[in-house]
């Protein structure tokens, strides 16, 4: 996979191309376009999610802003002194990273949060580039399954080799670590498979890489 600079005019996937356009005639005041990273220019440890949310991200055009999962990603962040606000609502509202940069495996909003394989690897090009832009010491933290992969795919590391575990750190190359982190999605927080002191103790063991 070639790495590539974020474009905010992407359209190579006419699925969700064509999705974004619909979602825009909807919700005219929406962002609806590719999401850019957002944070620290110069991160060491960069957090890594699934997708925009319809009504987050695909509407304040900022990660994690406006939704449910961004509740309890920056409140937890703020908790453990990485941000300077306890919550993000939209994108002009102050709030910044300390230390750190949020982005998507994927970074446009797909139908049912599902994006297809296609999909993700068409978009992997631009997470290849932000991660090289890294220190060769960073960190990254996975929220989730497709986030986990996207980063090894993106650093052309083989899945099988490091298999995805709430809470696991795996050595990467050039001195790199990941964390894995349930996704912070609804979904998962109302069920219980991820609850607010399991994710701030996953957060915290990335924080506590990044900044020993």
């Amino acid at each position: 996979m070639t790495a590539r600079r974020f474009d905010p005019g992407c359209r190579a996937c006419s699925r969700l191309a064509t999705y974004l356009d619909e979602v825009s005639e909807r919700h005219p005041d929406y962002h609806a376009r590719p999401v850019p990273a957002f944070g620290d220019e110069a991160p060491r440890l960069l957090i890594v999610g699934l997708a925009p949310g319809m009504h987050g991200a695909n509407r304040t055009g900022r990660p994690f802003t406006g939704d449910h999962a961004g509740i309890l990603l920056y409140e937890t962040l703020y908790q453990l002194g990485l941000c300077n606000l306890p919550s993000g609502t939209h994108a002009e509202d102050g709030l910044k990273l300390l230390g750190c940069r949020i982005t998507n495996a994927v970074k446009c909003v797909p139908p049912g949060n599902k994006p297809t394989t296609a999909e993700i690897r068409s978009c992997n090009g631009f997470l290849r580039a932000e991660i090289d832009a890294l220190e060769t010491d960073a960190v990254l933290l996975a929220l989730g399954g497709i986030a986990h992969r996207a980063i090894l795919t993106a650093l052309d590391l083989s899945p099988s080799r490091f298999p995805f575990a709430h809470g696991g750190v795996h050595r990467l190359m050039n001195g790199r670590r990941m964390v894995d982190s349930y996704h912070c999605s609804r979904y998962n927080t109302q069920t219980k498979r991820l609850t607010s002191q399991m994710f701030k103790r996953a957060l915290k063991k990335a924080r506590d890489l990044t900044f020993p």
